[in-house]
């Protein structure tokens, strides 16, 4: 079981094409599938042109990037997992996507196949039992971006076997990682202490203590955070962040995990962050400018 070959990937989004290229670089095939046949012509474009800035930094060289390229394949369905070791799961992070991803997964796999989520909050017990293998069902979450950034948490649910674990855990070191065991509570421990910290930004911004501006700067010149906890946000996205804290909330029934209200509002707005061009920031000019 530790000698993973052939991997999925459900979801050409952000996490998704991240995960794809670092499991191809290396040196695994890919399959990665999405509905959209179009957001798979775009991943894939994402991915060389990433790929070609890790060559023109010297990180890796061209025919590294050929050879990545070449074991990437896409898929518009799930039967093309059909012979996968492992398949990561990298939907949108909403429990009842991601059940309906495992529904429709679990039919096509070989009986031995690993069942891996990328998800950041939600419970890896509860998402194991929406299938039909939870000794083979494990959390894998990569930070974003996933080529760049070393850290992978590993969760295992209550029904984790051990061996999963350790394949999971020698995965991750081969794709260049640094894992993490984290227990099963929601969201684990990166996000458990960072979507808080977000969260309280935006209650600084609600309640007017500071302007975007000033609580990014502060951040990042009085704790010195490379990126202010606003523009995180939005690089992270809006919709993610809120979906984060209605975990934490729900889950901890614990108030000082209540979402702010401005954050709920801007995604109500469809204000998400850089990825619909407007956020705590608007990036439609050539500069970022804060929306409050």
């Amino acid at each position: 079981m530790s000698d993973l070959r052939r991997i999925g990937v459900v979801g050409a989004g952000q996490m998704g094409r991240g995960i794809t290229h670092v499991c191809a670089l290396a040196g695994l095939d890919v399959v990665l599938a999405d509905v959209n046949a179009e957001v798979l012509a775009r991943s894939l474009e994402t991915i060389d042109a990433n790929l070609g800035r890790q060559v023109a930094r010297g990180r890796i060289r061209e025919q590294d990037k050929d050879a990545a390229l070449a074991r990437i394949a896409t898929a518009t369905d799930f039967a093309r997992f059909a012979d996968c070791d492992m398949v990561i799961e990298a939907a949108t992070e909403k429990e009842d996507v991601k059940r309906g991803v495992f529904k429709q997964l679990v039919p096509r796999l070989k009986p031995d196949a690993l069942i891996a989520t990328n998800t950041s909050s939600i419970s890896i017990t509860r998402l194991a039992s929406a299938t039909d293998r939870p000794g083979k069902f494990i959390g894998m979450h990569f930070m974003n971006p996933a080529p760049a950034m070393s850290l992978v948490e590993l969760i295992r649910g209550i029904a984790t076997d051990e061996d999963t674990f350790t394949a999971t855990r020698d995965l991750a070191v081969k794709l260049g990682k640094t894992p993490v065991a984290a227990e099963d509570y929601p969201a684990f421990i990166v996000n458990r202490i960072l979507l808080p910290m977000i969260n309280e930004a935006v209650y600084t911004l609600y309640e007017g203590v500071g302007t975007v501006e000033a609580i990014d700067t502060a951040m990042k010149l009085g704790a010195n955070h490379p990126m202010g906890p606003l523009e995180l946000a939005d690089f992270i996205g809006l919709d993610t962040a809120l979906s984060v804290m209605q975990v934490l909330y729900e889950g901890l029934a614990d108030s000082k995990y209540r979402p702010c209200p401005l954050l709920v509002k801007y995604v109500e707005a469809g204000w998400l962050g850089r990825k619909t061009d407007r956020g705590f920031y608007d990036y439609r000019g050539d500069t970022p400018v804060p929306t409050r």
